[in-house]
């Protein structure tokens, strides 16, 4: 294969790359200078014996006081070292895969990056227990990995393999049931209903989330302009900012903001 780093469209995805990181760097330095102390607790539900009853019973015990601004900046951070990341040392590698419709990088950046958001976006509607909020972060990396998967079974395929799209899309689904039953508790609750910006938070992600699964769908299914892979490539890069920009200042602006 010849080297097409000098091609002015990869030149010009590496210069948005780099203005991409910038973007993601600068929200995620701001995220931490300017939060508020905010915490949220992960609590450990272990089960104890209980001497009256001779039964085993859970036993909550608090774990850890998470601040939430510097979790929130996490995810900015990690986007802006893959970023970074692409459009220098790996620069080479990350053209040599578009050329072969693949970018493995991306999914493993969001297995990382949107997890932790599932994770926050959990705690936001009280899931503080601390294997529930490994298993949705397991979860939802999984779903990512499947997306490594979808174009390795198809590098070079006339016919798409929809089955790691498919089996994606189920494990990506289980931690908005699990969020969605502990928001509709606490909404009907009432005395610990959410605040406003978690009702905006859960249905604005939520939808980010799927269009990230329309936008794979429409690479593989070759609609306008998606027929070219790069076109989609810059749609994942333009949904991951617009995804975690607009979580993040919805919870400074719900919660981290200084008084």
């Amino acid at each position: 294969m010849s080297d097409k780093t000098s091609d002015p469209t990869y030149r010009g995805l590496r210069r948005f790359n780099l203005a991409m990181g910038f973007l993601h760097l600068i929200q995620g330095v701001l995220m931490i200078l300017i939060s508020n102390d905010t915490t949220y607790p992960i609590w450990t539900n272990y089960l104890t014996f209980d001497r009256a009853t001779f039964s085993l019973t859970p036993n909550p015990q608090p774990l850890y006081d998470l601040r939430f601004g510097p979790a929130v900046a996490i995810f900015l951070l990690l986007s802006a070292v893959a970023h970074f990341s692409l459009a220098t040392f790996g620069y080479k590698w990350y053209v040599s895969h578009l050329e072969r419709k693949m970018n493995p990088a991306r999914f493993y950046e969001y297995a990382l990056s949107s997890s932790w958001m599932i994770v926050l976006i959990g705690m936001l509607v009280g899931l503080w227990d601390l294997g529930a909020l490994i298993l949705i972060f397991a979860l939802n990396a999984t779903m990512n990995l499947f997306g490594v998967m979808m174009e390795l079974h198809n590098e070079g395929k006339e016919r798409v393999n929809w089955t790691s799209f498919i089996f994606g899309c189920f494990a990506g689904i289980v931690p908005w049931i699990v969020i969605m039953l502990y928001f509709l508790g606490a909404v009907n609750s009432g005395d610990a209903e959410p605040p406003a910006f978690v009702y905006a938070i859960i249905p604005t992600i939520f939808v980010f989330f799927n269009i990230f699964a329309v936008n794979m769908f429409l690479q593989y299914k070759k609609v306008g302009p998606w027929k070219n892979y790069l076109f989609g490539e810059r749609m994942f890069i333009i949904l991951s900012l617009a995804a975690k920009t607009a979580l993040a200042w919805m919870i400074f602006a719900g919660t981290l903001a200084p008084v």
